[in-house]
């Protein structure tokens, strides 16, 4: 029997589905012992060694510096010795193993998605994510998923695709969209599963094969599709050939064109780390909410000079979570609930080279203005440090964003479920407004209020943006 074991990249509680090397600590041929730390992989919160499971002689690296490995895909293979220490098989390393993204099953678990708003902070602050619940079905619980543009959370749910028999062809959903990818028909494919449903591996398997291409048209010319452009060789600009007058600019003048078949410079560059992570979430929030935006103005005018903008613009969100809760809470869009949360938690952002990390700003109900800026400044430079703990990226009850720090006035932030309500600041500015008697100028703060319209009515979010106001007016 042999002793070569392949170690595939576990679950590193970060409630992602992959992560990048950044340095293998061994080289093929090299003798590792049980717990000596193998790689460090780099996930959208901070770098992590991964520890070898095994005693013994290293065979294979699945990777180099800078590539990105799916959880549960391979990552070593090693020798075993069975002269030295070994873990039993399947015993925890300190990580959970999840299957990997390339062999989907027909029934998985996802849950709430939450994350992230848009923009920087002006001092600090700048997107407010909330939870994330993404687990597969065979997987343990975990307790801990957290990520850094929302968090990750396990969960029991599975949702199953059922078969479908559109065309007389039986067929997962996702074997479907397969097969329109590859560009196979899906009539022409024989089935091997049960009952004579076509699976992912017989799509796969004829597309190799190429015996499953959509059948040509007999008489080509009556396709309905328009025909292909001819290919166009890249030359130096010249005018276009068109038939009738040569196209003009808004003067009137005759415009030089580049032939379209010239390709625009620049290389695509592959999303890590917190960004990579950002634009999934992005994705899944946009799917899923149905966001409202209102917009007001706050007046400053009796603002002390050097007000913290951080701390009254959280001091007021936990006014108006006191006055309108149902802002203040979560929703399950599957379930239909709502949970009001009494305790006010913040999301605050850091932006760092890497991209923005989501800190959450605790208790922030029970904070006076030196707490909350303590908090901040603490969480900030955590962040920086790479040394902030997986709890608090994520549980938030309610999201900042503050962008008026480079420019614009209103936005509409993006809203990332369970939360319901996410508020932004713009770029103050001196406006003339009307008092009694006459006019003064006063200095205002742009304010951008979007909420999730299946949790929340329009009179709640405009009550809850009133109080905000009215609290960002006092005086101190």
């Amino acid at each position: 029997m042999s002793n070569n074991r392949t170690f595939h990249l576990p679950d590193l509680g970060e409630g992602l589905p992959d992560a990048e090397i950044v340095t293998w600590h061994v080289k093929v041929g090299d003798s590792v012992r049980l717990d000596a730390p193998l790689v460090s992989m780099e996930t959208a919160k901070a770098v992590v060694d991964v520890p070898s499971p095994y005693s013994g002689t290293v065979l294979k690296l699945h990777g180099a510096v800078g590539d990105v490995i799916d959880t549960g895909a391979p990552l070593v293979e090693i020798a075993v010795d069975p002269s030295l220490p070994q873990r039993a098989e399947a015993h925890d390393t300190g990580h959970g193993h999840a299957p990997s993204r390339a062999r989907p099953t027909a029934a998985a678990s996802v849950d709430a998605v939450a994350g992230a708003g848009q923009a920087s902070m002006s001092t600090d602050a700048a997107i407010a994510t909330s939870p994330v619940d993404t687990t597969m079905n065979e997987a343990p619980a975990r307790t801990d998923s957290g990520t850094v543009v929302g968090a990750m959370e396990s969960s029991d749910r599975v949702v199953s695709e059922t078969i479908s028999a559109a065309g007389g062809v039986r067929a997962m959903p996702a074997v479907r969209a397969l097969a329109r990818k590859l560009g196979i028909d899906l009539a022409r494919v024989k089935p091997t599963g049960a009952d004579g449903v076509v699976t992912l591996a017989d799509v796969r398997a004829a597309a190799a094969a190429g015996t499953a291409k959509p059948t040509p048209p007999a008489n080509p010319g009556a396709s309905s599709d328009p025909p292909a452009p001819a290919a166009i060789t890249p030359t130096a600009r010249t005018e276009p050939t068109v038939i009738g007058q040569p196209a003009l600019s808004l003067a009137g003048r005759p415009v030089r064109t580049v032939p379209p078949g010239v390709a625009a410079s620049g290389q695509p560059e592959a999303l890590k780390g917190v960004r990579r992570n950002m634009a999934r979430v992005m994705a899944d929030a946009h799917a899923q909410v149905v966001p409202t935006t209102l917009t007001d103005d706050a007046d400053l005018h009796a603002w002390r000079p050097g007000e913290d903008v951080t701390v009254r613009l959280v001091r007021a969100i936990v006014a108006a979570s006191r006055a309108v809760p149902d802002l203040n809470a979560w929703f399950d869009g599957r379930e239909l609930t709502r949970t009001v949360h009494r305790r006010v938690d913040v999301g605050l952002a850091v932006d760092t080279d890497d991209g923005l990390f989501v800190p959450a700003l605790r208790n922030a109900d029970v904070l006076d203005a030196a707490g909350i800026r303590a908090a901040v400044e603490r969480l900030r430079a955590e962040v920086l440090g790479r040394s902030i703990a997986p709890d608090e990226l994520r549980g938030y009850t309610i999201m900042l964003s503050n962008f008026g720090m480079y420019a614009g006035r209103y936005a509409t932030p993006v809203l990332v479920p369970p939360c319901v309500a996410i508020i932004a600041a713009g770029r103050a500015r001196h406006a003339v407004v009307p008092v009694m008697g006459g006019i003064e100028t006063h200095r205002v703060l742009p304010l951008s209020l979007t909420f999730d319209h299946r949790a929340v009515t329009g009179s709640e979010a405009a009550r809850f943006l009133k109080a905000l106001l009215d609290d960002l007016a006092r005086g101190s």
